[in-house]
């Protein structure tokens, strides 16, 4: 056995200068945690530790001999809190995971990654992968906001300045096309998406549609999105943007239309240090299912790859809703009830690596 390690440990010695002059390989990573006190509105209020979306990663990229770049990523979410596991034993690659080919012609990559839709929300996302997240809004109920399996995706070069296009399909759900009763594959499984984003100076904005066919993704049935956000620089300091998107689904019955919009600042009060604040309301088109997500927090960066900060963000219910502030991209959450306000404030650490 010790000899099997010697070797083994030999070989990877010798392997990784050739690995390293092939491929520029970089391991990366993210360590978020917070301590929550979360208080559903009626008998829930509790303190407790949540890992918020932590990852390991590789990524890797090579020159190639006539001009393009090959490039690939793999990625795993990581539990700094409580070490999760499914039943099958630890998950891996759960987050953007790729491989893809760039060049004058643009990029095209193929994978299970974040839809240009949910990309699109990142000019507002002050609040990502902490308590207030927008998308304990924007995602409820339809399921938008996903990491679609099977997808093959293109991006523009470039062009006006600012601007590109993000085209892709998601092909199927999980490793391939379910039979149907009859033995054949089952139709009505692709997901598409088409975006526009624009970066430049000040300027942050994206526009995407995103249509999920019958039998696509996770099941949630036939329906659509439209999303525009953006974000404007008044000062240096001063980052302040807006959002609005509009669901529809195919059976209105269980799922009625709905809309979000609203504003989100965020404000560079001394060198190392932000506050943010923002309100976004959820219109439902039925009675009384409406929801306000408010927040605000403080950021302290004491380093480029360390930040703490505080939150507070609460979530207004009418009778027939129940969301809650904190249910995205944290492994410390409990469900809401119907007809109750539910509040919660965050003290997180963050280190990127």
């Amino acid at each position: 056995m010790k000899k099997t390690l010697c070797a083994l440990a030999v070989g990877a010695t010798l392997f990784t200068p050739a690995l390293a002059m092939a491929a520029d390989v970089k391991v990366y990573g993210r360590a978020h945690v917070s301590l929550d006190y979360l208080d559903d509105g009626a008998d829930y209020n509790e303190v407790g530790l949540s890992s918020n979306s932590s990852r390991l990663g590789f990524k890797a990229e090579q020159k190639l001999e006539n001009g393009m770049t090959v490039f690939g990523q793999v990625e795993q979410e990581i539990n700094f809190a409580s070490g999760e596991k499914d039943d099958k034993g630890v998950k891996f690659a759960t987050r953007d995971t790729f491989v893809g080919l760039k060049g004058d012609f643009g990029q095209a990559r193929v994978g299970r990654f974040d839809s240009p839709f949910k990309v699109a929300r990142g000019p507002v996302n002050f609040f990502g992968d902490m308590v207030g997240d927008i998308r304990n809004v924007t995602r409820a109920d339809m399921k938008f906001d996903e990491r679609n399996e099977n997808t093959i995706e293109y991006k523009s070069p470039k062009f006006g300045g600012g601007f590109n296009v993000l085209a892709a399909v998601s092909m199927h759900s999980n490793k391939n096309i379910a039979k149907d009763d009859n033995g054949e594959g089952v139709e009505d499984n692709k997901a598409y998406d088409l975006a526009l984003t624009y970066k430049e100076g000040p300027v942050d904005f994206a526009a995407a549609y995103e249509r999920y066919e019958e039998n696509a993704a996770i099941g949630a049935g036939e329906r659509d999105g439209f999303r525009i956000a953006a974000a404007y620089k008044i000062t240096p300091e001063l980052n302040f943007g807006g959002l609005y998107q509009y669901l529809t689904h195919d059976n209105d019955a269980d799922n009625p239309d709905a809309q979000v919009f609203g504003v989100a600042a965020d404000y560079k009060v001394a060198p190392k240090t932000y506050v943010r604040g923002q309100v976004f309301h959820r219109d439902v088109d039925t009675d009384d299912a409406n929801s306000t997500l408010l927040a605000v927090g403080v950021e302290h960066r004491l380093d480029k790859a360390v930040r703490v900060y505080a939150n507070l963000a609460t979530m207004l219910n009418d009778k027939n809703s129940n969301l809650v502030p904190w249910k995205e991209a944290r492994s410390n959450s409990v469900s809401g009830v119907a007809d109750e306000n539910a509040t919660a404030l965050s003290l997180g650490f963050r280190y990127d690596f």
